[in-house]
């Protein structure tokens, strides 16, 4: 069974190993913790819009903002608050908003980097 909260979210750290993911994007042991737990919808559209659209983009940050009435959006930024890219999502039952760090082809938690 999945954990939308993720509990265990603020464990990781570093990352042990990477992983392959979406378009061969790497990714950490925070993001196969994520995924593994209901989030793989929002890490492989994120990977999608990186490496289509933002493919030229040294550092990127990615958010998940939840918004009332289970909706969300993904919102991408250049590190510097300056947004690139967002997504609207009518319906998520994701529990928690994540920020992500997207450098050298490597997703990772910002805990991770």
């Amino acid at each position: 069974m999945s954990d939308l909260e993720l509990k265990e979210l603020n464990q990781f750290y570093g990352t042990q190993q990477y992983y392959k993911g979406f378009l061969n994007t790497n990714l950490t042991d925070g993001i196969a913790y994520i995924m593994n737990n209901g989030y793989t919808w929002f890490v492989n559209d994120s990977i999608a819009v990186i490496k289509t659209e933002l493919k030229n983009q040294a550092f990127l940050v990615v958010k998940l903002e939840l918004l009332p009435d289970s909706k969300a959006k993904m919102i991408i930024d250049d590190g510097n608050g300056k947004i690139l890219y967002t997504q609207n999502y009518d319906y998520t039952n994701a529990k928690r908003e994540l920020k992500l760090f997207f450098t050298d082809n490597v997703l990772m938690l910002s805990s991770e980097y």
